[in-house]
This record gives C-alpha cells, sequence and structure tokens, in this order.
C-alpha cells in the first residue's frame, strides 16, 4: 500500500512528526511519507513483520496462553547480535498481517478472540505513531488489551512521556552503561543516558509496583530487562547498579542468559560464542548483594528457545511444535 495513503490513520502531532521525523534519538528529519531513508530503514507505513502468538516471554507477560506480539520491522539500533535481525536490519520478509491497518487489526483480532488477553509492541520506538494508531484501531473496535511496550530503550523522554496512558507494562532493555560499548555493539554512544532517562520516566509513569492479575499476568507496571552479554559480565554488574541506585532494587527485574550468537557475529573475537555458567551466576550473585527482591533468571540452556525464523507464520514455533 503507499504510504502517503496512510496519513489519515495518524493524528495531526504524529503526522508532523513523521513529515520530518525526529521521533528517536536518531532525528534524521526525513519525509518518512516519502519512503524509508533514514536511520531505521522504514517509511511511514505499518511496518510490520509479524503478529503472532508468542509464548517466550517472562511468565508474567506471556501467561500459559501466550501473548499478542507485533513484530515491527527495522530498528534505531543495529546490534551486532541481534537475534532479530532478519527483520531489524535485513528487511526482507514479507510479513503475516498485511501492510494496511483493518487488515492488521483483524488479525490481532482473530488471536485476541481466542483468549489472549495482551498484546506486545515489539522494537517499538521508530513506530510510535503506528503503535498508537493500532491502540486506537482497537479501541475503536471494543478491545482494549492490556498493552506491552517492549523496547530497545533507545527512546527520547517525550516519546515515553507521550505513551502515557496508553501503555500498561513497560518492558524496556538497559543494555550498557558503558558509552564505548554502546557505540562498539549498537552504534549508539549516548544509549547510556538516553536509555536510562526514558526507563526513568517509565518509572515515574509506573512506579515498582508490577500489578498481577488473579492468573499471574502483569496488567500493570514496569519489568526491566538487561540480557549479560559474553565477555561482559562486569558491565552487567554496572547496569544492576545504575538500576539500584537510579530506580530502586525493588523494581522488578529479568535478567536473561539467552545469549546466542548469530551468524552475523561468527568472526567476531567476544560474541561468537554463548555465555559461561560462571559468567552469568556472577551477575545473579550481584543482583543478590543489591537486594532485588522482586524478577526472574534464566536456565542456562534457555538460548535454545530464541532462535526465530520470521519467514514462518509464527517464527518462534520449532519444526516439532504441535
Amino acid at each position: 500500500m503507499n504510504t502517503v495513503k496512510q496519513a489519515d490513520i495518524y493524528d495531526n502531532n504524529d503526522r508532523l512528526i513523521l513529515e520530518n521525523c525526529t521521533l528517536c534519538p536518531r532525528e534524521c528529519g526525513i519525509n518518512r511519507f516519502e519512503g524509508g531513508s533514514g536511520y531505521c530503514g522504514t517509511d511511514a507505513g505499518l511496518n510490520i513483520a509479524s503478529v503472532c502468538i508468542h509464548r517466550g516471554e517472562e511468565p508474567v507477560i506471556s501467561g500459559s496462553d501466550g501473548i499478542c506480539n507485533i513484530f515491527f520491522t527495522g530498528c534505531n539500533l543495529h546490534c551486532l547480535y541481534c537475534q532479530n535481525h532478519e527483520i531489524s536490519q535485513c528487511g526482507s520478509v514479507a510479513g503475516n498481517a498485511g501492510t494496511d491497518l483493518e487488515e492488521v487489526l483483524d488479525k490481532i483480532v482473530s488471536i485476541l478472540s481466542g483468549g489472549i488477553s495482551a498484546i506486545g509492541f515489539v522494537s517499538p520506538s521508530h513506530v510510535v505513531p503506528q503503535v498508537k494508531a493500532i491502540i486506537k484501531g482497537l479501541n475503536s473496535r471494543g478491545y482494549k488489551p492490556i498493552t506491552v511496550y517492549n523496547t530497545n530503550s533507545y527512546d527520547k523522554l517525550e516519546t515515553i512521556q507521550s505513551l502515557s496512558g496508553l501503555i500498561d507494562v513497560y518492558l524496556p532493555d538497559y543494555k550498557y552503561v558503558t558509552k564505548e560499548i554502546a557505540s562498539g555493539y549498537s552504534d549508539a554512544s549516548d544509549y547510556p543516558e538516553i536509555a536510562l532517562r526514558a526507563i526513568k520516566e517509565m518509572y515515574y509513569q509506573k512506579g515498582s509496583t508490577l500489578a498481577i492479575d488473579e492468573n499471574n499476568r502483569a496488567e500493570n507496571g514496569l519489568l526491566v530487562r538487561h540480557l549479560v552479554l559474553p565477555g561482559h559480565d562486569e558491565e552487567s554488574k554496572k547496569v544492576l547498579f545504575s538500576i539500584a541506585e537510579e530506580l530502586s532494587p525493588g523494581v522488578h527485574l529479568s535478567l536473561m542468559s539467552q545469549y546466542h550468537p548469530t551468524s552475523q557475529v561468527k568472526q567476531h573475537p567476544i560474541l561468537n560464542r554463548n555465555l559461561c555458567k560462571a559468567e552469568y551466576e556472577s551477575v545473579v550473585e550481584t543482583m543478590e548483594a543489591l537486594g532485588f527482591r522482586n524478577g526472574w533468571i534464566q536456565e542456562m540452556d534457555s538460548n535454545l528457545n530464541y532462535m526465530p525464523d520470521f519467514n514462518k507464520e509464527n517464527p518462534f514455533e520449532s519444526p516439532l511444535s504441535s
């Protein structure tokens, strides 16, 4: 669909932002109605790679039935090790949800109608107007699912402020606190300060409490994620110190061991291997020493569950899945 025809799904402010895009910290300033020549590579269309049931999130996010995750193409970070690089950097996957808003809403509603109660927006920092349009469209159809903003945290403060009242659960990554690492791995030396500012705003909106319903599913609050990278356990400890000092050790934390080297880092001298058990356990010990009392850790073989294929209807289903 011609992206110019998508203009009517956005409000005036979001249209203006997309016409001279300063949505994310990159502030490319390009007109996304005329194409995707900015850093993220996406235009003013919906840019959706997949709408599917995903059961691989934290237990309180996906629950026993799963969450309806909406995976967007493109990204405002180019992480060397991205597990979703097929869609975040390559942009060659056609997608399964269509390009028209009504088609996308039909796909989401078909999943919600099957008993799923939450929708997750995955890597949405560069497509926040699209996120708002989807939420508004679902509400107009009488659907008000729990909304989860699953972000890399390279978000402008104003962007997060604009989501107040629209997002129920913030699920941000906090990747690094060292600008040299952020620059080398994600092409964003200002990531530490940008991410912390964004997460602080999420904390301001939600506080430390993660409200859980009777089915043990999160319905409101903040859950901060951190992926421990091989060879970088000390950086992970610095991230934990930052969370404890700048937010609170009472926030809910997901400390992930699921790192798996993709083909993109096969030749990388540090990232070309799995995480060692000793590395992860040392970070867990620091987490406990800092007084974090809410959250989740992962088994060391969890990386086997996070190898998506976005050419499939459900990217996370293995060939043996029923």
